[in-house]
């Protein structure tokens, strides 16, 4: 009888959460446009043309992993989505987080798993200035091919091209400026790169358990919804990233920067996309919330894993794309 009673009171939860809305007011949305505003600067700051070069000299690397990215993560998502059956908004939220580019701990990350780090900021970069046409249309065409999903978008209106827009807005304007100072004074960048970095982290973390905090009661309840779904679609990110770049038979150090790249989404972009367009709407708020903490966590894990087995040096003739 307990557990007939559990799994009603579970049944009922699981409805209620597409209509679960998130305490979020402009302020606190300004304070969010201002993190990941910061986050991006910083990835900025740290791309140079060099690694741009790079990119553009050894193509295979970093054409796989946007591959992976915008191509088969988005898919493998809508795919997780099904099998899981998960709620609407739920779906959406991984949806999202899915299309998003990657984040710039993926750099981070990369150093300590000794993956190749060169890559990992040239894919940051590259992925980031691809979102924003790419994010919006593999959210608008994955959001849309199953009927729950496509009602969402349809209740509230969404536009592509003012998703696009505000994506572009958020991102390019503080690339660019970052470029900037990265272009004109880089004994600057390179003194402001890691405190920037780390503040604007650790903003966004802070401002995730605030938020936790002020909805309490939404996040305790959806957060045993969600849990295993953001497990699998990150392990899932992580894994199409890395065997995406097996697969071409890319060295071990640009396979691990691959797999991070992937696996670590800007959830920050995500949350503030949420709450724009969306309202807050819980199972997706809640989804891009948790990936923020726990894609952090298994990306440190990983690189626990790989600090302590260094990559094999490929000889020379049999070396892919060297980065």
């Amino acid at each position: 009888m307990i557990a007939a009673a559990s799994s009603e009171a579970a049944l009922v939860l699981a409805q209620a959460v597409d209509e679960v809305q998130l305490n979020f007011d402009r302020s606190s949305l300004l304070l969010l446009n201002v993190i990941l505003g910061l986050i991006m600067f910083g990835i900025a700051l740290d791309i140079r043309l060099a690694d741009l070069r790079d990119v553009l000299r050894r193509p295979r690397a970093p054409l796989v992993g946007l591959v992976a990215q915008f191509v088969l993560l988005p898919a493998g998502t809508f795919a997780l989505t099904r099998l899981l059956d998960v709620q609407p908004s739920i779906a959406l939220g991984m949806i999202l987080v899915g299309c998003c580019p990657g984040g710039n701990i993926s750099n981070i990350i990369t150093h300590l798993a000794r993956g190749n780090t060169g890559l990992s900021i040239g894919m940051t970069g590259v992925s980031t200035l691809a979102a924003a046409v790419m994010t919006p249309l593999n959210f608008a065409f994955w959001g849309s091919r199953h009927p729950d999903t496509a009602a969402v978008l349809r209740s509230v209106a969404l536009d592509p091209v003012e998703l696009a827009v505000t994506i572009g807005l958020l991102l390019a304007v503080p690339v660019a400026a970052g470029v900037l100072v990265q272009r004109r004074w880089p004994a600057v960048a390179r003194r402001v790169y890691r405190p920037i970095r780390t503040v604007s982290i650790g903003f966004f973390l802070l401002f995730i358990v605030i938020a936790f905090v002020s909805n309490a009661e939404h996040f305790g309840a959806l957060l045993e919804i969600i849990a295993l779904a953001v497990f699998l679609h990150n392990a899932l990110a992580l894994v199409l990233g890395y065997g995406a770049a097996w697969g071409v038979g890319l060295r071990e150090r640009d396979r691990r920067a691959v797999g991070i790249e992937v696996g670590i989404q800007n959830s920050a972009l995500a949350l503030i996309l949420i709450f724009t367009f969306f309202g807050g709407l819980g199972g997706m708020a809640v989804v891009a919330a948790w990936w923020g903490i726990w894609h952090i966590v298994a990306g440190l894990s990983l690189a626990l894993v790989w600090s302590r087995r260094p990559p094999a040096v490929a000889p020379a003739a049999a070396t892919t794309d060297p980065v």
